[in-house]
């Protein structure tokens, strides 16, 4: 039972605030210390200098350079003032052009905080001062701007792939489909709000000159970012190149786009370096303490533990599906999305191979889970993102009533992709 305490004491700790990457490697020392002694921590080092060493973890801190450069050459605004004049005519077409803006931000750069932030700015004053209502405003912010998280190049399907033993290339074309359905799902519920009670989501007047103006401006901010969207993924679709390589082939695109847009300065180059560092640090500190702590987990007996527990249970696979979601579901409410990954996940990850679920779409189905987690409060990391820009008169009630239709659309989703594969091309991924 060492394992199964060592597991609640690193929860207990993580809930009351200490931080992952020291609380992971700290418990893990102490339970590793107290169940077989230091000669048990002789293999830390080869386990790290394998994480060091992994080409595909290197496409993380360059997706992730790739998203600041855009962020920072305002490529951002471009689009969402063009957008929001391009469907501001359409009731609920500020938040429709909000939804859509999130979208290619997703594919472009796949930095959740980057995101919110730049829609905070921009988008939500502009639909304070159209009447927008605040819930529906602040909710469609916050969730389209975590589409980044299933919309590739997605950071955790880089995570999973290497926590799982995937293709990172498979990830990204198997989440194309439900991120395109969970896009779908905001504009429809949006749509529908707009329909039935217009005050909550009015158009605005535009002319028709400003019309035209819009519509060419619209074209000259999308043809950039959707220039690397297909650079990127298309190198990796078309198997031309790597992950890692078409990393690298984003990071030098943007570079590219900051210049053309005007925006580029060396100074903005070095801010974008030290900001990927601090954000790249993060994610391997981490990564290094949940090393640890899964390693003495598995040495102490917990994962047998676990896997006996779940393999006994009637219904076997689609039980254990259920059962993993709910659990990665509410942990979400309290931890990190990258907690969940170095930790929950390689305990199921094994479940889930002998049950014969294909592994693919389960990682699918935790990719989706797991973008929850940037919602529901009281920890959603979009939350706070967007309450340290919104504007005055935005309480924070307003932002956690805001994106629970958005929790239960993603939910919704989710349940789709699991009963059924076949809409969203993963037919032969249903367990049998």
């Amino acid at each position: 039972m060492v394992g199964i305490v060592l597991f609640l004491t690193a929860l207990c700790l993580l809930f009351v605030g200490y931080p992952i990457a020291f609380t992971f490697a700290g418990v893990s020392l102490l339970f590793g210390w107290y169940a077989m002694g230091v000669d048990l921590f002789a293999f830390m080092p080869f386990r790290i200098m394998s994480i060091m060493q992994n080409t595909i973890l290197m496409a993380v801190p360059l997706f992730i350079f790739m998203g600041i450069v855009l962020q920072k050459s305002k490529l951002a605004e471009r689009l969402l003032e063009s957008m929001a004049t391009l469907f501001g005519e359409l009731r609920g077409g500020l938040a429709i052009s909000t939804i859509i803006v999130g979208a290619f931000l997703a594919a472009s750069t796949g930095v959740v905080g980057a995101s919110v932030v730049a829609m905070g700015v921009i988008s939500l004053p502009v639909m304070m001062k159209y009447n927008y209502d605040k819930r529906l405003a602040t909710g469609v912010i916050c969730a389209s701007g975590t589409l980044g998280q299933i919309i590739p190049p997605s950071i955790i399907l880089i995570i999973l792939g290497d926590v799982m033993g995937l293709p990172v290339g498979d990830l990204f074309q198997a989440a194309l489909w439900p991120g395109i359905a969970l896009i779908l799902s905001y504009v429809l519920y949006v749509t529908i709000i707009a329909w039935r009670h217009p005050e909550r989501a009015p158009a605005i007047k535009v002319s028709e000159e400003d019309k035209a103006k819009a519509i060419k401006k619209a074209l000259f901010a999308i043809i950039p970012p959707l220039f690397l969207i297909v650079a990127v993924l298309g190198s990796i679709f078309s198997g031309i190149a790597t992950p890692t390589e078409s990393s690298a082939l984003g990071g030098v695109g943007a570079i590219i786009l900051a210049l053309f847009s005007g925006n580029f300065k060396p100074m903005m180059l070095i801010d974008s370096a030290k900001e990927t560092t601090k954000v790249t640090a993060m994610v391997f500190a981490v990564l290094i303490g949940a090393t640890a702590f899964a390693m003495v987990f598995t040495y102490t007996g917990g994962d047998y533990l676990v896997e006996e527990f779940m393999l006994g249970l009637p219904g076997e696979k689609w039980t254990f599906i259920g059962l993993s979601m709910l659990a990665i579901l509410i942990l979400g409410f309290f931890i990190d999305f990258v907690e969940i990954a170095f930790i929950i996940v390689p305990i199921l990850t094994p479940i889930a191979e002998s049950l014969g679920i294909n592994m693919v779409w389960f990682a699918i189905l935790i990719a989706m889970n797991l973008q929850s987690s940037f919602l529901t409060p009281p920890f959603g990391f979009s939350l706070f993102y967007l309450k340290g820009v919104a504007p005055k008169g935005i309480v924070t009630t307003d932002i956690y009533k805001g994106v629970i239709p958005f929790i239960l659309l993603q939910v919704f989703v989710l349940a789709l992709l699991v009963i059924f594969p076949e809409l969203f091309g993963m037919s032969s991924m249903l367990p049998e």
